[in-house]
């Protein structure tokens, strides 16, 4: 089996960070952990330490904060697996064989394996709601252990680093925070591989990380960044817009569906 990294970027939130780490523990594949702290001023460093698990460690502490993009290729420079498994901190593990399945996914033939993400995106890069598919403890909706999709979200990228290395790593033209994990799954299918959602139950703790009590940016600033980055998604990826992997069978089955849900909102 290949070598397996797991990579986390951390910004505060300690306590975010070390229920997801507890989570780990019980995994039931040997990875090595690698961590970028993004200057916490918080007991970050020493949760990360503590939570290893006595697991292959890696840590690599920024003076500043350079955001979430950057520091995700800081990461995957630091690690030191075949397989590059980026994980957010403010998520939990619910299943043991989790990074199993996200491994297996890839031998299968998969390009980049997630737990969250959309079959149709439009054309200004947007999520098409109806066709997200994720393994959220609360109200998943995978149909099928393994689920392709058109973008996988950011919250847990799981790829080889051949592949990661071959689409040139994560695009820092987004900016902080948004847009990379769409950016790296058009990447992906742009070599002809498929991105896929599998089943592997976890809990999200929701945006924390990125704004509110502790943020490294206000809720309105996040929000700006957020479009700007859409916009220049949908401008760099016209060409494959709107993207949509359902077969043509499924897409009649949605929409009989979407019709159903329309009538009855109006009776």
């Amino acid at each position: 089996m290949s070598a397996i990294s797991v990579v986390m970027v951390v910004h505060n939130q300690v306590a975010l960070t070390c229920a997801c780490l507890a989570s780990l523990a019980a995994t039931t594949v040997d990875f090595e952990l690698c961590v970028v702290d993004n200057a916490s001023t918080d007991d970050s460093g020493s949760c990360v330490r503590t939570l290893s698990g006595g697991r292959p460690f890696r840590y690599e502490r920024n003076a500043e904060n350079v955001g979430l993009i950057r520091a995700l290729n800081q990461g995957a420079r630091l690690a030191g697996g075949d397989v590059l498994c980026f994980l957010h901190n403010d998520t939990e593990m619910r299943e043991p064989a989790w990074l199993a399945r996200l491994t297996r996914a890839l031998a299968d033939g998969a390009g980049l394996a997630g737990l969250y993400g959309a079959r149709r995106l439009r054309r200004d890069g947007r999520y098409v709601g109806r066709t997200i598919v994720h393994a959220l403890v609360a109200g998943a909706n995978l149909s099928a252990p393994v689920m392709e999709v058109a973008a996988v979200d950011g919250v847990c990228l799981c790829l080889s680093r051949a592949v990661l290395q071959a689409v040139g790593g994560f695009d820092e033209g987004y900016g902080f925070f948004h847009g990379y994990d769409r950016d790296l799954s058009l990447a992906v299918r742009e070599t002809g591989r498929r991105c896929v959602v599998v089943e592997a139950p976890f809990v999200h703790r929701g945006a924390g990380t990125r704004a509110g009590a502790g943020a490294p940016m206000a809720a309105d600033e996040d929000l700006a960044q957020r479009r700007a980055a859409l916009a220049r998604f949908a401008a760099k990826w016209r060409r494959r817009l709107p993207a949509d992997v359902r077969s043509p069978w499924e897409r009649l089955v949605d929409g009989f569906r979407d019709g159903v849900r329309r009538r009855d909102r109006r009776a």
